[in-house]
């Protein structure tokens, strides 16, 4: 996707005065300034099921889709849904499950579901367009040495949705897994603005390497990652072990794997691992991240620090 928008940067469709973010930087959402001086934030996203369950994947897609205004700092306002359907194939019954999951995780965001559209389709999708507002932005962009990494959700729902769709997943797994997607990054957000983030990112469908890549890219440096201190979820690494591993991770691991440094086969794969509604990924001073963490383990969010921004070309070492 980045060549085919790369010609249409300098296009008047995409450059504005008042756009602050736009398709340059790689980010989680566009971002544009409006007159009164607050920012406007806007996103996409919708996807093909990654549960069985039809409620529970409108859970995750909502809070999927709400998750990069999160990233950038901002409050989510409206939403306008987005539904792919097999009409004659799948009964309506299970749409209106979906959309009743979506709309539980909007509610609790204090989302307005403003409208949507439907389209009929062979394969089922779901999701929402995404508009919330800001004082303070933050971006993938503002990355500076000596700042600490600290992710706010384990990683894994890649790996373990994979094994779930084959029906090797543990119940008990899954369980967690989803328990995990359907959270909102909305304390976390608040908490990385209120230590100070340098930058931030949500870590879902290019992995945790590719979306560090992208906040490396944009802001100029390098990063150490800790294989030991990656939190994951119960069962990813045994899931792993046995095999599973999806498809749009393996085309991540062959993407940034020429910027990974070190690891072993495993531990690559791991920070490839497409997520689904995952967590925010901070750089911030190491004051700021006791800060954040300290903050999160108050209203019961779990958060690790999982390496350091450094000097250098943008590329990530593994340690």
């Amino acid at each position: 996707m980045a060549q085919v928008l790369r010609p249409l940067r300098d296009h008047p469709a995409f450059s504005s005065p008042h756009l602050l973010v736009g398709v340059e930087t790689r980010d989680d959402a566009g971002a544009y300034r409006l007159p009164d001086g607050r920012v406007l934030i806007q996103t996409v996203d919708f996807f093909t099921p990654v549960v069985d369950d039809p409620a529970d994947w409108g859970r995750i897609a909502a809070a999927n889709a709400l998750s990069d205004v999160y990233a950038m700092g901002g409050e989510p306002l409206t939403a306008l849904q987005l539904v792919c359907w097999p009409s004659e194939a799948l009964p309506l019954e299970i749409l209106s499950a979906v959309i009743q999951g979506g709309s539980e995780v909007m509610g609790r965001a204090g989302c307005t579901v403003v409208g949507g559209h439907t389209v009929d389709d062979p394969e089922p999708k779901y999701g929402f367009a995404v508009t919330g507002t800001a004082v303070k932005l933050t971006t993938n962009a503002g990355a500076r040495p000596g700042d600490l990494l600290v992710l706010t959700k384990p990683l894994g729902t890649g790996i373990i949705t994979t094994a779930q769709k084959a029906g090797a997943c543990p119940p008990r797994v899954l369980s967690a897994a989803v328990a995990s997607m359907v959270s909102l990054n909305d304390r976390a957000s608040e908490a990385m603005i209120s230590a100070g983030a340098s930058a931030a990112t949500d870590v879902t469908g290019y992995g945790l390497a590719g979306h560090l890549l992208s906040m490396l890219d944009a802001s100029g440096a390098a990063a150490r990652i800790e294989i030991g201190s990656l939190p994951l979820l119960e069962g990813t690494e045994d899931l792993l072990s046995e095999g599973f591993y999806p498809g749009g991770s393996l085309r991540n691991l062959e993407a940034f794997g020429g910027r990974l440094g070190g690891g072993d086969e495993a531990a690559r794969r791991l920070v490839c691992d497409a997520q689904t509604s995952g967590g925010l990924l901070v750089a911030v001073a190491p004051s700021g991240a006791r800060e954040l963490i300290a903050r999160l383990e108050e209203v019961g969010v779990s958060a690790a620090t999982v390496g350091a921004v450094l000097e250098g070309r943008p590329s990530i070492e593994l340690v």
